[in-house]
């Protein structure tokens, strides 16, 4: 199986990885920082990786997307699986404030993925399989004060894989987006993360890696969310703004 992963250096793509090195992959690491990517490609070869490449790129500022992609592909002989797994929560006050902190927000977790998304989705069409597995949030399921221009970014690309999904739904390939819960991860470090709602990289790997080989187009992370979610949806907006989340 030949994966690749996109924003490989995240916490998520880490643990995510793991589980494609156990199974003996061919593995294409791209993310920002070398040293970063080798030193977890020489772990992935030690956990069973039958390569373990990387390639630095700037995945959130893309030039000519299709030609990198292609690249990407070559390295590896080919791509199975792709999964996308970067991103920033940036400052909602801030963002609030500042127009030019606003667009970085929207267009790192919304442009910038949404234009690998439709890059890959190009490629698994041409050879009529494939797996993309996308990282989204379930702060795109309802506009909350506390995150709505993250939220809104991920929202958007929540609908962009639905709609790859659809258009993969008669020859082949699959979509999937993956909406974790509050995570343990270096984006969230300052927070309170105590509560039984925290969950782990690991724990949102293992769902991430499941997306890649199930029909979807929606996936949990864990699965709890799923409800949780629904229940917050389906409030009503007189006891939603009453609510500080």
């Amino acid at each position: 199986m030949r994966v690749i992963i996109l924003g490989a250096t995240s916490a998520i793509a880490e643990a995510t990885a793991r589980l494609y090195a156990s199974e003996g992959a061919d593995l294409l690491l791209v993310g920002r920082q070398q040293a970063k990517l080798d030193a977890i490609a020489a772990d992935l070869k030690v956990r069973g990786a039958v390569r373990a490449e990387t390639a630095v790129y700037d995945l959130a500022a893309p030039e000519n997307v299709r030609s990198a992609l292609a690249q990407f592909c070559a390295t590896l002989g080919g791509v199975d699986h792709v999964l996308i797994a970067y991103g920033v929560l940036g400052e909602q006050d801030e963002a609030e404030q500042l127009t030019d902190v606003a667009e970085e927000i929207l267009q790192v977790n919304f442009n910038s993925v949404a234009a690998w998304c439709l890059a890959v989705a190009d490629v698994f069409e041409g050879q009529a399989r494939g797996s993309l597995v996308v990282l989204g949030s379930v702060a795109g399921d309802r506009g909350r004060r506390a995150n709505y221009v993250y939220g809104a970014a991920k929202a958007g690309l929540a609908t962009l894989v639905e709609g790859i999904s659809h258009r993969f739904a008669s020859n082949g390939p699959r979509a999937a987006i993956v909406k974790p819960g509050p995570t343990i991860t270096p984006m969230t470090e300052g927070m309170n993360r105590k509560g039984a709602l925290w969950a782990t990289p690991e724990q949102i790997a293992r769902v991430a890696r499941r997306a890649a080989d199930r029909t979807g187009p929606v996936f949990y992370a864990p699965g709890r969310w799923r409800l949780i979610m629904l229940i917050i949806r389906n409030l009503p907006t007189v006891i939603f703004n009453r609510m500080s989340i």
